[in-house]
């Protein structure tokens, strides 16, 4: 079984710097490393963590309808998103479901776009049925992304390109870094200030090893990427979303561009539009995302049940942590949207047991993405 894993071009490096390697959609991809996982996530929080992400789909659109291609399959502004910005879009499906969530940056001469690694293959044919005229899809597959992510992030790779000082959050940029042309933007999925670089694949290691040679910079793996995404409020394709779940249910109105809403220039136009704009309009949605935090030390794990104050079954745990920054358990979860409010208690079972959790805003700690 392990044969058939795809590997990432920095493999042997993981497991060189000691990584427990795991099968993560269809690759061998570390989880943690001897440091281990809360440290990881503490060492990210305070200083600079690297991540290889490479297994992540990177695809270019060219074209002058290339805009226009993916603005037709996600409800999102595409068509006037400026040159050297990025911009988080998801893939709907007729009944208003999310198939993918996904970033989006204007190189001015591409678009280009970065998918999960699970639902590459099928979001690169579904963009392959429905390119417009003149329009080319090209997979990269001779890059590595990098993510480095946490408050002195900057600080290191500004050593290595000091233009990164002045990228703000979603500001992307082709930058040589050790002499190699990367596009670099100023993003991530921690929610701490931090970037995420494509590189070719020959020069990952050297700038993975040249990165890691600061005293700032430790290796996470996985896990500590799960849990800061976590605590950021930031959802997991396939956990937190999937094609069963609207963008509403989804707690993601902020990810619906104004333009794209039902009184907008170009309202509507995306699968599942009809389904999406009425539940903006009614606010009728039978279950919500919500943050849940636990009153007992015990975490909650996702495939929890929870149930309300008189034991009927109101929802499911998606996602959950300990919570190493914010000092106590933390979960994303659906439940029936009438106990969506912040301070409502609910129950998770745990082994056998009802653990109360509390409604809470999220994010769990506060995001830190630099804005200038």
């Amino acid at each position: 079984m392990t044969e058939a894993l795809l590997k990432t071009p920095l493999h042997a490096l993981h497991v060189e710097h000691g990584a427990k390697m795991v099968p993560f959609a269809g690759y061998d991809m570390p989880v943690q490393y001897p440091l281990g996982v809360k440290k990881e996530h503490l060492h990210t929080r305070d200083a600079v963590g690297l991540f290889d992400v490479s297994h992540m789909g990177q695809l270019r659109l060219t074209g002058e309808n290339a805009a226009a291609t993916l603005e037709a399959l996600v409800p999102v502004d595409i068509i006037d998103l400026p040159n050297g910005n990025q911009r988080y879009a998801f893939f709907t499906n007729e009944q208003g479901g999310i198939m993918d969530d996904l970033m989006v940056a204007n190189l001015g001469d591409h678009l280009f776009v970065v998918v999960n690694a699970a639902c590459k293959e099928q979001d690169i044919a579904h963009l392959k049925a429905n390119l417009l005229d003149g329009v080319e899809l090209e997979v990269l597959e001779d890059r590595a992304l990098l993510a480095l992510q946490g408050p002195k992030a900057v600080d290191v790779l500004a050593t290595l390109n000091p233009a990164v000082k002045e990228m703000v959050f979603m500001d992307v940029a082709r930058l040589e870094l050790l002499g190699v042309e990367c596009i670099v933007s100023r993003s991530g999925y921690t929610g701490e200030d931090g970037f995420e670089i494509s590189v070719p694949s020959e020069q990952a290691a050297a700038l993975a090893n040249t990165l890691t040679d600061s005293d700032l910079v430790e290796w996470i793996g996985l896990g500590a990427r799960d849990s800061l995404r976590l605590e950021c409020g930031l959802c997991l394709y396939g956990h937190d979303l999937d094609t069963t779940t609207t963008p509403v249910e989804a707690s993601l109105l902020w990810g619906i561009s104004k333009i794209r809403r039902a009184d907008g220039q170009r309202a509507g136009g995306f699968p599942g539009a009809d389904i999406i704009l009425e539940q903006i309009a009614t606010k009728d949605v039978k279950r919500k995302r919500v943050g849940l935090v636990g009153q007992t030390k015990a975490p909650v794990r996702e495939g929890c049940k929870l149930f309300d104050a008189n034991d009927v079954e109101v929802g499911i745990v998606t996602s959950g942590t300990a919570g190493p920054n914010a000092g106590k358990p933390v979960s994303m979860a659906y439940v029936r949207s009438d106990l969506m409010a912040v301070g409502t208690e609910i129950f998770a079972e745990v082994r056998g047991k009802k653990l109360p959790m509390t409604v809470e805003k999220m994010p769990f700690v506060p995001q830190r993405y630099y804005r200038g």
